[in-house]
């Protein structure tokens, strides 16, 4: 068996824009113009120090916090001059309150790696980065976690895996 690196950008980010009125099945599109890819899990640990540690400090973990930065390339379609729906979804949910300001977002090894699919609600952070006349647009996205990161199965793996 051999093994080679895997690449960072073998992520697909899908996030779920809507729900199917006839299935009630939700409605997943691609994040498209995705440049990088940061997904963190970040635990909280709080000092469970015991006198039979004799004097070693003792931890105990509480909680897991989850995020995601996404940085893209802002699209917009040049014939009708309107942005990328998935990005708009983004900035709109960035904007809101209450439910309309927590995206369901999952991501997954777009090869199909069965290890390797995620899938959680977030509140979404849409910071254009700004720049010179000659720079892309492009978009700083923080997905902060609400609620668990849960494993699922990858769309995209193969029948039967």
């Amino acid at each position: 068996m051999s093994e080679v690196t895997a690449l960072a950008r073998r992520y697909a980010i899908d996030i779920q824009t809507g729900v199917d009125e006839t299935t009630s099945e939700p409605t997943w599109e691609r994040l498209l113009g995705v440049r990088e890819f940061s997904p963190q899990i970040e635990p909280t640990h709080e000092d469970d120090s015991l006198y039979e540690h004799d004097g070693w400090v003792g931890n105990v973990r509480t909680a897991l916090a989850w995020s995601a930065e996404v940085v893209i390339s802002h699209r917009v379609n040049t014939t009708t001059g309107a942005y990328n729906a998935v990005h708009r979804h983004l900035r709109n949910s960035a904007m809101a309150f209450g439910a309309g300001s927590l995206v369901p977002v999952r991501y997954f090894d777009r090869a199909g790696a069965v290890d390797d699919a995620w899938q959680g609600d977030a509140l979404v952070t849409w910071e254009p980065e700004g720049g010179e006349h000659t720079n892309p647009d492009r978009v700083t996205v923080t997905l902060t976690g609400n609620g668990p990161l849960v494993a699922i199965t990858n769309p995209a793996a193969p029948e039967g895996a």
